[in-house]
């Protein structure tokens, strides 16, 4: 279960490092930082899974933890066809706070400190993310010029909408959209997965699991998804993923967590096959949603 990113290849299920750096979801100045070790631990039996497809960014980090660095120290020299995906434009000051978007002119700095970071000659993809930017052609010109130079071998784009890939495309090839999406959460997305599909590029939803935490206690959404995993004897969290990427061949997951158990359950999501009957009544239960 396999896609490609541009020429790499890279299994369907990979795993987000936002949350290496510190304890929950949320990084910012008074965010926890995790312990070390049990990061380094994670990503190394990321790895040892069959994970070949890491999503970071220079951006995340807590106090006195950094998603890049962490992964440097745990992975290199890094294994053969292992991908690491990274991503520009939002910034953060030492502190924590956040700047404004950058510039395209400042990009070149952003990459490069990636690089140091990650203890790289190249970045396999680098992400645009947009925050809030309606034309998105002077920064990917930009980065298209640092793929030329050779410090980048694929670029992506994140938080977009579809008038933002056609403003990319016109300026270099895109091989990933990265954005906010899962079963139950932005519906409104579908019609631009299928978009990606039809030119062959990668949809990574992030946050797949989100819908998880937007409903509490016993609400219909949690009995619905909870009696599926129940015939599987899987977790609700597995069977999301699985949803997820039915929704495509063409679709990646990238999952985060800090915990080991947490972690072999999300790889393991790869080898749950939900019926037609299932897959059915989850994608009404995602159109609910909208």
């Amino acid at each position: 279960m396999t896609w490609r990113l541009g020429d790499l290849t890279v299994n369907r299920i990979g795993f987000g490092a936002m949350r290496l750096p510190q304890l929950g979801a949320a990084f910012g100045p008074n965010s926890t930082p995790r312990d070390r070790g049990q990061a380094i631990e994670v990503l190394r039996e990321a790895v040892a899974l069959g994970v070949d497809h890491i999503d970071t960014a220079a951006f995340y980090f807590s106090r006195t933890r950094s998603a890049n660095e962490l992964i440097n120290s745990a992975l290199s020299p890094y294994p053969e066809g292992l991908v690491i995906v990274t991503k520009v434009g939002p910034s953060r000051t030492p502190q924590g706070e956040w700047l404004p978007l950058a510039t395209p002119r400042q990009l070149r700095g952003q990459v490069e400190e990636n690089l140091r970071q990650l203890g790289k000659d190249h970045l396999d993809v680098v992400n645009l993310r947009t925050s809030g930017l309606d034309d998105v052609t002077e920064h990917f010109e930009q980065l298209a010029a640092l793929q030329q130079e050779g410090l980048i071998r694929h670029l992506g784009l994140s938080n977009v909408k579809k008038h933002h890939l056609d403003q990319a495309q016109r300026v270099a090839p895109v091989v990933c959209v990265q954005n906010s999406y899962g079963l139950g959460h932005h519906p409104e997305q579908d019609d631009f997965l299928g978009v990606c599909g039809e030119r062959g590029i990668a949809f990574v939803p992030f946050f797949a699991l989100a819908g998880a935490n937007k409903e509490a206690g016993t609400s219909a959404e949690d009995d619905e998804v909870s009696e599926i995993a129940a015939r599987h004897d899987a977790s609700p969290a597995q069977v999301r993923l699985a949803w997820t990427l039915a929704r495509g061949p063409h679709v990646l997951v990238i999952p985060g967590t800090g915990d080991l158990g947490h972690l072999r359950q999300n790889v393991a999501a790869g080898a749950l096959r939900l019926t037609p009957e299932e897959l059915t009544r989850l994608d009404a239960l995602h159109l609910d949603e909208s």
